[in-house]
């Protein structure tokens, strides 16, 4: 199979990156190396290519109507310029994927979706549409980067005239970056200060290499998809495929803010209200490990003796200096200080429950 490219890509290969197949992208998994590209990020700032995400549009009279009725979050609660973090949920109240709403006018919002998801979702709107509106595949329009840190804003600052002070988390705006127009939104999957930017595939290039010139001077590096997942799992965002999938709802994910079950109707709302009604019988929790080792994906994760779940994602935290990892847990066996082990290459290593996010980033 060949494996689609950004328009950046030629950029990663000049850079060195180690580029790998990130559901069907040949997408940069490091440059430096992850520990240092992930601490670049929280004392610093890093420069992202995520450009395989997906975009759909919801565009005509009857946007918002369609919007609210595929999402599970509140989108009559957003302001024209404000974004929400949202799910498409099936009919079960299971995840077809989570996503991020922009609204730009009561006639037209832009949604984000992963990248191994945007045909899925996009059919799934499509079928789903309790009314007529326009729904269009966008993906191929957009390169989209992201510049995550403390000093984000600075950087970002010197290549436009946009005040970002003014730009409140979970808000965009359209304006200039390095010349070149763009989306620009204060959101991040960091948990840090950040940006993502929705730019024309052309611009792409030019842009990337405007926001590393005038970012060296502040220590920031280009990161791949090895320290963004680090980075996201120290915060605990849920990684689809992972964390999250058809299998689980946001009630047990700890999702349930943005499954707002006081609106009128949106897709999987009466499975989450028989659920809520009946009690989720698990819960997805943090650990870490209380001894040397790292929990990968997929490791066996015992109470006792008794093989009791998986670890849906786990690495080494580079902020934290030891293994952390999340994994769906009877609600019995939930509370804070839990003792389980995590079964690393034959061998049960000593690991808690604790409190998340793991580490407490600035947003």
């Amino acid at each position: 199979m060949t494996l689609k490219k950004t328009p950046l890509n030629r950029s990663h290969q000049r850079l060195k990156a180690r580029l790998v197949d990130f559901a069907g992208w040949e997408m940069p998994i490091q440059y430096s190396g992850t520990l240092p590209e992930h601490l670049a990020v929280r004392k610093n700032a890093g420069l992202f290519d995520i450009s395989h995400m997906g975009e759909i549009e919801i565009k005509g009279s009857n946007a918002t109507t369609v919007a609210q009725h595929v999402t599970c979050n509140d989108i009559t609660a957003l302001t024209e310029g404000q974004a929400q973090y949202s799910a498409l949920l099936n009919h079960q109240g299971t995840f077809v994927d989570d996503v991020i709403v922009y609204k730009f006018s009561d006639f037209n919002y832009l949604l984000c979706v992963n990248a191994s998801n945007s045909d899925k979702a996009f059919d799934w709107i499509r079928v789903n549409a309790p009314k007529k509106a326009e729904i269009i595949n966008r993906s191929k329009d957009f390169v989209q980067l992201a510049v995550q840190g403390p000093s984000s804003q600075e950087i970002l600052q010197q290549l436009t005239s946009i005040n970002l002070e003014d730009l409140s988390p979970y808000h965009f705006c359209l304006g200039e970056i390095a010349g070149h127009q763009a989306v620009i939104s204060r959101t991040g999957y960091t948990g840090e200060n950040g940006y993502e930017l929705y730019i024309s595939p052309g611009d792409g290039t030019p842009i990337w290499e405007s926001i590393l010139k005038i970012g060296s001077e502040y220590g920031l590096q280009p990161i791949g998809l090895a320290a963004r997942n680090t980075l996201r799992l120290e915060m605990k965002y849920p990684l689809y495929g992972n964390d999250i999938d058809d299998t689980t709802t946001p009630l047990e994910a700890g999702l349930d803010w943005i499954a707002k079950l006081d609106q009128e109707e949106f897709i999987g709302r009466d499975a989450l209200l028989q659920q809520k009604s009946a009690g989720i019988k698990r819960k997805l929790v943090g650990f870490e490990l209380l001894e040397r080792g790292i929990p990968r994906d997929g490791y066996l994760v015992y109470l006792g003796d008794m093989e009791i779940s998986k670890v849906t994602s786990g690495s080494y935290s580079p902020s934290l200096g030891k293994g952390i990892g999340l994994t769906y847990l009877p609600n019995e066996h939930t509370e804070i200080g839990t003792e389980i082990q995590i079964m690393i290459r034959g061998v049960a290593k000593a690991a808690k429950i604790v409190a998340t996010p793991f580490y407490k980033g600035l947003i």
